[in-house]
């Protein structure tokens, strides 16, 4: 009886340790906003209590840059080019001080690590000449993602 207790336990440990930041995150993958919707997001990050722009740029940063992969792999280099150079903005924002006082620390650092390699997926897939944006973009998430795991285990 133990034995089936421990199997059950180990069958749902990966349902335990799934995270709705984690969960979101793929649903995001798979459902692009509209541009309207972007701009509500963006305006909901900068009107927000300083304690929630952290998750809420992280946020944005994840969705353009799903944005701005699609717009590469269909051909739109000018428009993924301009969306990376938005990325990269509010990955500043982020970085300059904004997860010191954070509510959802942890969740924006995992939906950062999702970014960070939904980006460094695109990289493989894009076309020489969009692999110098994509390099650093993927330098400044990936040290906004350092930084937002220092804070979280200095909680």
């Amino acid at each position: 009886m133990k034995s089936i207790h421990r199997f059950a336990l180990l069958l749902s440990l990966p349902l335990l340790l799934s995270s709705p930041a984690t969960a979101r995150a793929a649903s995001f993958d798979d459902n692009l906003p509209t541009a309207e919707a972007l701009v509500q997001l963006e305006l909901r990050a900068q009107q927000a209590n300083p304690r929630d722009q952290c998750y809420l740029y992280t946020e944005l940063v994840h969705v353009m840059t799903e944005v701005a992969g699609k717009q590469m792999l269909n051909g739109d280099v000018d428009q993924a080019t301009a969306t990376l150079k938005k990325v990269n903005a509010y990955a500043r924002l982020i970085h300059m001080d904004l997860a010191s006082n954070s509510k959802r620390l942890k969740n924006a650092e995992e939906l950062m690590h999702h970014t960070s390699y939904r980006l460094g997926e695109y990289l493989h897939k894009a076309s020489n000449e969009d692999r110098d944006t994509l390099q650093a973009t993927l330098k400044q998430l990936d040290q906004v993602h350092d930084e937002l795991l220092a804070q979280v285990f200095k909680h």
